[in-house]
């Protein structure tokens, strides 16, 4: 299951999510402009994912939301997934002060 969140300050749908669940059998892709979190979960046995970036990976850049933040909703179909250390330490959108704005 894929997820995107809009993190872009003043955005009209700041905050919402969307989650579509790809597979080899639905054969869908899911496309995250830029200024949206990214996070999945693997609802099956094992999984290959792939991603298509228009940009070379900036750390520096980076902005990691808590996956588990209730602000956001999100229903990950999982009771106890694992994260990395990295995913665990997220702090919730809200705590967040490095966000992009909206360029509507």
């Amino acid at each position: 299951m894929d997820v995107a969140v809009d993190v872009r300050l003043g955005s009209p749908t700041f905050g919402k999510s969307f989650t579509a669940e790809l597979s080899e059998e639905n054969g869908l892709q899911m496309y995250i402009p830029r200024g949206f979190a990214h996070g999945f979960v693997v609802l099956s046995v094992s999984a290959d994912f792939f991603y298509k970036c228009d940009r070379v990976y900036s750390p520096e850049d980076e902005i990691t939301v808590s996956w588990s933040d209730p602000a956001l909703g999100i229903d990950w179909q999982v009771l106890d997934p694992k994260v990395s250390p990295k995913d665990a330490a997220a702090l919730p959108l809200s705590q967040i002060d490095r966000l992009p704005r909206y360029e509507g």
